[in-house]
This record gives structure tokens, sequence and C-alpha cells, in this order.
């Protein structure tokens, strides 16, 4: 068996040929420890292509998020998604040739020259593929981490992660709601109960600071947008499990509608991006006493932000759930949603299944 340690020891069968690698696995999540398998791949080898697999059968991260993470990194590998892959693997000759035909037959992948890996599948794979046997790090010295750690465990190890991955790891939920419906109380109850962070919302910051007989510019709403999703991407780089996002861009063109008449192109942009970045919708019942302060506009202004942030939800066509009641009663109604949730599966699904 061609099996090779270090960079320097090289086949004399591809000296002079075009080196080409091929690395495969699910990336589920995509470590540290595949990134020096790549990594080390792209130093030695003039082209890189690597097989990811779809594997619903052991995460629920959509392949085009995995493959998404690679060629955001390494944007040189030809990244090849496999949507039909074998779902089982061992060390049967059933298993193994499965595997190889695979790859081989009804991929058409060919030319190889090395194969990378870190597993024991190494010999059979470049036997089948006639490449050289390339093993990187076998015994996890140089990075200590398995995929099978992290899924138990994202936030233990989510130094052997890139940011990027991480937070797509990160269950990030939006509580909406007009003025003086409790989202700011209920999402740092929410963070305290599961131990994790949550997303103040900055227009409020803001406008406490810069406000001019209680409004704000359309160019000033544009910042309090912008930086209020780069403060909630920090907070998702740290998060646990969940990050709870009190108030989104929805809600800041929501108030640029209702104050100018209009929303400007870049704003109507971030209210956009709402419906992929939140994974679960709450939305905050304006049937507790309204708190008459100084920097809010009365309660009939509250029923029309609300019902304004209504339809805005449904010309998102975002599903949501609105929380009623007390406190203790919308972080029961929040926690027992998020018991039976998982991220990238369908909320309507768990509704359905489970009425609440």
């Amino acid at each position: 068996m061609d099996t090779f340690d270090s960079k320097n020891e090289l086949d004399d069968r591809v000296v002079g040929m075009k080196k080409i690698g091929l690395v495969l696995g699910k990336f589920a999540p995509l470590h540290k420890g595949h990134q020096l398998l790549i990594e080390t791949a792209l130093a030695e080898m003039d082209l890189l292509k690597l097989i990811i697999y779809d594997s619903p059968e052991v995460t629920r991260i959509p392949l085009a998020v995995r493959s998404g993470w690679i060629r955001c990194l390494y944007p040189e590998v030809e990244v090849i998604e496999a949507w039909n892959g074998p779902s089982q693997v061992g060390y049967s000759q059933e298993l193994m040739r499965q595997h190889e035909r695979y790859v081989i037959e009804e991929l058409g992948v060919a030319g190889i020259t090395h194969f990378y890996s870190s597993e024991p599948y190494g010999e059979h794979m470049s036997h089948a593929l006639g490449a050289v046997d390339r093993r990187v790090d076998v015994e996890r010295i140089q990075i200590p981490i398995s995929a099978t750690k992290i899924r138990r465990d994202s936030h233990g190890y989510k130094d052997y992660m890139e940011s990027l991955v991480y937070r797509d790891l990160i269950t990030n939920v939006a509580i909406l709601g007009a003025p003086s419906t409790g989202k700011t109380t209920l999402s740092r109850a929410l963070a305290g109960c599961f131990n994790t962070q949550w997303m103040p919302e900055y227009g409020r910051e803001y406008w406490e600071k810069y406000q001019i007989d209680r409004k704000l510019q359309p160019h000033e709403l544009i910042h309090i947008a912008e930086q209020h999703l780069n403060m909630e991407t920090t907070r998702l780089n740290v998060a646990n499990r969940y990050l709870f996002t009190d108030t989104t861009a929805l809600t800041t063109a929501t108030f640029c509608r209702y104050y100018h008449g209009y929303v400007p192109e870049r704003l109507q942009l971030l209210a956009d991006m709402s419906p992929s970045r939140y994974d679960l919708t709450f939305l905050c019942d304006i049937d507790i006493p309204y708190e008459d302060t100084w920097d809010r506009s009365g309660d009939g202004q509250r029923n029309v932000f609300q019902r304004q942030i209504v339809q805005m939800l449904g010309y998102y066509k975002i599903p949501y759930i609105v929380l009623s009641g007390t406190l203790e009663q919308r972080v029961a109604t929040v926690s027992s949603v998020l018991s039976r949730y998982q991220k990238y599966t369908n909320i309507l699904e768990v509704l359905n299944c489970n009425p609440l």
C-alpha cells in the first residue's frame, strides 16, 4: 500500500505528470481537520477535486450549505455534489465496491493521481482509482477533532470550525412585534433560559442618541439595519445553539415606510434577506398593557405598527408563531417549539404533528 505521511514522499509513477487529487466526504460539518486535508492536497496538487455526499441519514445540513462552505473557503477546488451516493459505509467487499462504482462509474471521476483521506478507506479507493494513497493526520494528532464530536456538541468544539460554518449551525430566532410588546424582555429571558446570546435592538440604542423630534432619516435607518446585522453576526459566532434576535430589518423597513412613505433600495435589500436569515419567527402579541413612555408614540400607533408587521410577514410569506400571555407563558411557548424543532427542518411539520 502506497501511504505517504509527508508531501516529500511522492510515488515515482506520477513524477512529471499533472497531479490531480481527490478528496471525498460528508463534511457534516466542515472542520479544521477536513481543512488540513484539503489544504495539504492543494499544496501538493496541480488540481484538486472534492466529492461531497448528501448523506441525509447523517446530517440535516443541506448539501448546498456544506458545499457552499468549501466553495467559499477554497474557490480553486472543483466541488462535485454527490446526491445519490451510497448511504452505508463499512469495509465489507460489497460496500467498498458500491462506493468505488459510484465514484468511478456514476460520477465519472477519472484521471486521479492522488487520493487524499485520513481513514482506512483510502486504501481501497486509491487502488480502484489507480492513485497514490495519501493519508493525512491519521491519528488526529495535528487536529484532534471529528465531525461526530461536533454534531454532539457544536458549541463545545466551535474553535475547530470556521466562523461561517459555525454560524450555519445556530438557530437564529427572530422576535418581532410593535413597540411595547415585550420583545426585549422576552429575548433577554430566552437567552438566560437557554444559556446563550441575544441580539438587542440596535435601532433603539441609536434612536435614543440621535433622534430629532422622535424621527430618524432614511439614511440613518439604513445604517441601523446594517449595523444591527453586523452585531448579529458577531453574536452568531459565539451563540450556543440559539440566537434570539430582537427586531430585524423587516421592522426597520416598516418604520421607514410609515414615516417617510418609501423604503430606500439598500434598506429594501436588507429586508429582503430576512426570510432566509432567520430560522424561526415569533410575533409578540399586543395583549400586554401599553407602556406609555416618552419615547413611544401611543397605543393607537402600536396597533398600526403591529398590523403593518403582520402584513409584512404575509408579504414575505414568512411563517410565524404568535406569543401571547405573560412572560412565563411566552417563554414556555418558545421553549416548546424549540424542543421539537431542528435547524433545516420544516417548522410547519413540527407544528402540524405537535400542535401547541
